[in-house]
Formats: structure tokens, sequence, C-alpha cells
């Protein structure tokens, strides 16, 4: 039965879902490049900006890593106990929404992260 309430999550968080999925369904392969954001972005019409943040997502939970002048690579699968697209569906709408907030919370920590990253590499030499 389709649920009654509009997904009223940040687009990137649903397209962080998706491409879990996707790595969860062994779409992209442990070792394997992930598909580069330009092409994540006409996947799912949307802004370049928009699949970074829920690319910033799958980094922090683990399941990719990005090295400067490299392509990310999956390093890890999504943890199967997570649940399943039937566990969502019963999912309350506070759930959710606090849900999307921790995913938000996560990849304002992946920025800081690579800020931090840069500054360090920019200081190492001084």
């Amino acid at each position: 039965m389709p649920s009654a309430h509009p997904d009223r999550r940040k687009l990137y968080v649903r397209i962080a879902d998706e491409l879990r999925e996707d790595l969860a369904a062994g779409r992209f392969p442990i070792g394997e490049p992930f598909p580069p954001i330009g092409e994540l972005a006409e996947r799912f019409g949307s802004a370049k900006a928009t699949i970074e943040r829920a690319v910033d997502v799958l980094r922090s939970e683990g399941l990719l890593e990005s090295r400067q002048g490299s392509r990310t690579v999956v390093i890890a699968m999504p943890d199967s106990s997570a649940g399943t697209e039937g566990d969502s569906a019963e999912r309350s709408e506070e759930f959710q929404m606090i849900f999307g907030q921790l995913q938000e919370m996560r990849s304002a920590i992946g920025h800081l992260r690579a800020k931090i990253e840069q500054l360090d590499e920019r200081t190492k030499n001084l």
C-alpha cells in the first residue's frame, strides 16, 4: 500500500539511499570505480552539488573512498542487517525525518573532515 505521506527527506538523502541499494545489489563491486558525479547527475536529473552530497553520505558511511586526483572507489557494501525495503515502508515519518537529519550531519562532518585534510596538506611543510 503506497504511503499517504510524501517523502520529505532531502533529495540528496533519497539519492544516497538509491545508490546504497545499488551497492547492496552488487551493481558497483568492491574495488571498482564508482560512477563519476557528472554521470550520476545525468542519471538522477540533479545538480552535481546534490550528487556530491549524496556521495559524501556514502563516503561517511565507509562505503566509498576518494583521493584527490583519483576516482572514487567502492570499498565496502552496506550492512545487510540495516533493513529491507519493507522495513522502510513501516518506519514512522518522525523516524525518517530524524534519519534524514542524521544523514545531513554526517555529510557536514564529511565536508569538515575534507577541509581539515586540505589544511593539513597545505601546512604540512611549514
